[in-house]
């Protein structure tokens, strides 16, 4: 079997030992640290984006709660004054110069039950139809005392999305009756410039940077905050993300940890990582501050380091070739000149000797060949001259014998000759 394979030169098995011992250590250390850098990598994108969406979540809230307030106050207000018996024209110059003081404030209504609507609203932003459609729609959601908060819906007029914020006015004998309703449309501008990144760049171009791009939704799995206003001005259904589907499943559930999930993105099939949080700006509003991230481009210095390892590799393995085929030919020149010197041996020139320098094993192995080519040298001849000797021995001794009998009888001479002549020829 293994003549079948024929032979294998020496060469060969030394490169391939050195190639297997310097370049297999080095591979499995680089597999081993990529996979421990993207495991650790992807642990670190998780806090941040968990941190993320959390201070985003925080700052919907807080500001929320700050417009809240400002309503809560006006309408308290109200009933501590005796209610709103007193409203006149000047109400309208109040209402107006506090929108001025705010330009976060683009409507404020006070809404009688049985008087007339005094309103201030900037007329730039949101028309006078706008205004009493949000109102009509928010106060049919009253109930009692209570502040009540819509979502964030697109003002067509001004392109800009805004939210209701109302809080009722209580009156009459029992002061539990609803009079009156304090009512503020609050621009969603500054939540928009909180989940926009510092650049100009389009979720796509985002992602493809390796960078989080966060997004609000509502309840409906609608954007109505994006760094692209498009997606939030068209209320953009989010669910075909899983994060979005998990967050209207998790109900009332705070945050989340880092999952990957798979999305198609602009055509592309594209593997992401996302976290969510939930902006409660009242018990029946709640808002979905969700992130998402390119696994891939998140990890690109895992990649990197990958190729760095790959080409690393490969420059180590010409180095390793030009190195073993130095320091092989060192080991097998010295194997080839005994190879050649048996060789001559076996074909019985014993005029050269093979010239092994190395100070190794090897250059033993060459004085002790050489040693035995002298020896083996020595030993033929004196094989050849011992037969040398037998031969002329043997010659002299049938020439004697010859000799004597051709002395003693004359009529055997002619034959004695012709024995000798054959003993000659033999």
């Amino acid at each position: 079997m293994l003549e079948k394979l024929g032979r294998i030169r020496l060469l060969y098995i030394v490169l391939g030992v050195m190639l297997l011992v310097g370049l297999l250590p080095l591979a499995f250390a680089g597999v081993l640290l990529s996979g421990r850098s993207a495991d650790e990598l992807r642990s670190i994108e998780g806090r941040y984006q968990a941190q993320l969406v959390q201070d985003k979540a925080r700052q919907i809230e807080l500001y929320g709660q700050r417009y809240r307030d400002v309503v809560t106050g006006l309408a308290r207000a109200f009933e501590i004054s005796g209610g709103i018996q007193a409203l006149n024209d000047q109400y309208d110059q109040r209402l107006q110069k506090t929108l001025q003081e705010d330009p976060n404030l683009i409507a404020l209504v006070l809404w009688p039950v049985n008087d007339r609507v005094h309103r201030a609203f900037q007329p730039n932003v949101i028309g006078l139809e706008e205004v009493d459609a949000r109102v009509s729609e928010v106060v049919a959601h009253m109930n009692g005392r209570g502040v009540v908060v819509s979502r964030p819906q697109i003002i067509r007029s001004g392109q800009e999305m805004a939210l209701t914020i109302a809080e009722p006015i209580l009156g009459g004998e029992n002061s539990q009756e609803v009079v009156a309703a304090v009512i503020a449309i609050v621009s969603f501008q500054e939540v928009f410039l909180a989940v926009q990144q510092p650049t100009s760049k389009s979720e796509r171009e985002l992602l493809d940077a390796g960078l989080p791009v966060v997004f609000v939704v509502d309840q409906n799995g609608k954007a109505v905050a994006h760094p692209e206003a498009s997606v939030a001005f068209s209320e953009k259904s989010m669910t075909d993300l899983k994060v979005v589907q998990d967050w209207q499943e998790s109900g009332a559930q705070v945050q989340s940890a880092l999952a990957p999930f798979s999305a198609t993105r602009d055509g592309r099939h594209v593997e992401m990582l996302g976290s969510y949080a939930t902006a409660e700006l009242d018990k029946n509003s709640r808002l979905g501050v969700i992130a998402i991230q390119d696994e891939a481009a998140a990890l690109v210095s895992v990649s990197d380091m990958r190729w760095q390892t790959l080409w690393i590799s490969l420059v180590a393995a010409l180095l390793t070739i030009f190195i073993g085929l130095f320091f092989a030919n060192k080991l097998t020149d010295p194997v080839r000149e005994l190879a050649s010197g048996a060789h001559r041996i076996a074909s019985g020139d014993f005029s050269k000797r093979i010239d092994v320098t190395s100070r190794t094993e090897l250059g033993d192995l060459g004085n002790s060949f050489n040693v035995m080519t002298d020896q083996v040298e020595r030993f033929i001849g004196d094989l050849q001259q011992s037969a040398k000797e037998n031969r002329e021995l043997f010659i002299g001794t049938v020439k004697g014998l010859a000799a004597a009998i051709d002395g003693k009888d004359p009529y055997t001479r002619g034959h004695s000759e012709r024995v000798s002549r054959f003993s000659v020829a033999i």
